[in-house]
């Protein structure tokens, strides 16, 4: 786990994952702590969101797939939401897809890229990662490993003892670049 000295303002947990499952795990344990859907941002690209949420059925599973699915146009949540990044996806309010751009963003960090045009999504997501307090080499790897079919989440942390507990429990969940 990495620090980064000069924010001196709110700290910023962000995490990259390999897989559905992992993220989903990470996503509730938030909730369990008491993090809401307007706290956690989730970014994934639409392909990513295809592949893992593609199936409305299994979407309905989870919170966050619900979410992905609503991002998507769909009219609202899909039934039975049980919990998870799928219902996040499609419950929240503040989520974006950009058509043509290629990117699902869920949580605080979709307001600020509301505006981004074609050209800049890419900058888009690094400058709203730069601005929450990730140093820029580390956003450059981040949206790397969004391109490469991995799901961020972030959350600014309510306490230093809930950022070290979640930044274990997500290397627990095989995370990459664990920043805080």
């Amino acid at each position: 786990m990495e620090n980064n000295p000069n924010v001196t303002n709110k700290s910023i947990l962000v995490g990259l994952f390999n897989n559905k499952d992992n993220a989903e795990k990470a996503y509730d344990d938030l909730k369990d702590c008491g993090y809401t859907t307007d706290e956690i941002n989730v970014v994934m690209a639409s392909d990513t969101r295809d592949k893992y949420y593609s199936d409305k059925d299994d979407a309905s599973q989870t919170e966050m797939g619900n979410k992905a699915w609503e991002g998507a146009g769909t009219g609202g949540t899909i039934g039975g939401v049980v919990g998870g990044i799928a219902g996040a996806i499609a419950a929240l309010g503040t989520n974006l897809l950009i058509p043509g751009l290629g990117l699902v963003v869920l949580g605080p960090l979709a307001a600020g890229l509301a505006g981004v045009g074609a050209g800049g999504i890419t900058g888009g997501i690094i400058g709203a990662l730069i601005g929450a307090g990730v140093p820029k080499e580390k956003a450059d790897v981040y949206n790397e490993g969004l391109k490469n079919g991995k799901i961020l989440i972030s959350v600014h942390p309510h306490s230093e003892e809930d950022a070290n507990r979640l930044a274990k429990k997500w290397h627990d969940y095989q995370a990459e670049e664990v920043y805080s």
